[in-house]
């Protein structure tokens, strides 16, 4: 790309270069080599094209789980957290071994325990990550003794990515200063659930959240 002055302002392609205006510029680059029937059938684009399909997935995927989070998303505050979101959603996507090349999905990767550890492990915003105080087993929570809550809530998202959608139930729990406490089922065991789960204080401040 290039800048340039003339006295005749040129908008449009002449041969093999394209004008345009740019922030109050006159620009001026070469066309793209960029063929898209070439990209769809040669093979030497196969590569890039499962790439583009995976990285597709991803996104659609992260965009569907953040949608769902989006009232607790808006007070992480983390500007950012879309691009990183995207960016876990892509190395769970890597852990799926059962998949072809441009096939692979974050679904098959979250059923890795790498896959739970790298969702488990993920921040929101400045919030202390949740799986420091919490774990989850066999429908009952666990507290650890330095973490204390007077309330929480827990939300068990339900992931379908084969339709790019979820579906999820929302359930509140009061500690009572217990150290474990059981939580509803929903869904059935072989859909793929997610847990996320947000610690209140008695003024009803959120102190942690998180994937469990």
């Amino acid at each position: 790309m290039a800048t340039y002055e003339s006295l005749i302002k040129i908008t449009g392609a002449v041969g093999d270069l394209v004008f345009y205006t740019l922030n109050g510029k006159n620009v001026v680059r070469k066309k793209s080599g960029f063929n898209k029937a070439a990209f769809k059938k040669d093979p030497s684009y196969e590569k890039v094209r499962q790439n583009s399909s995976e990285f597709g997935h991803c996104s659609k995927i992260g965009k569907i789980i953040r949608n769902t989070l989006e009232v607790y998303i808006r007070k992480a505050g983390d500007p950012l957290l879309y691009q990183k979101f995207a960016k876990v959603m892509t190395t769970i996507k890597d852990l799926d071994m059962i998949s072809g090349r441009g096939k692979r999905t974050v679904e098959n990767g979250l059923k890795t325990e790498e896959g739970k550890k790298l969702l488990r492990e993920f921040q929101l915003g400045t919030f202390p990550n949740i799986s420091d105080c919490i774990r989850i087993e066999d429908q009952i929570l666990y507290q650890s003794e330095d973490c204390s809550a007077d309330k929480a809530v827990i939300m068990t998202i339900k992931l379908d990515s084969e339709n790019y959608s979820t579906e999820y139930a929302e359930e509140i729990i009061s500690w009572n200063q217990q150290q474990q406490r059981p939580f509803k089922k929903y869904f059935s065991e072989n859909d793929v659930l997610l847990y996320f789960m947000i610690l209140k204080n008695d003024h009803d401040e959120i102190t942690h959240m998180g994937f469990v």
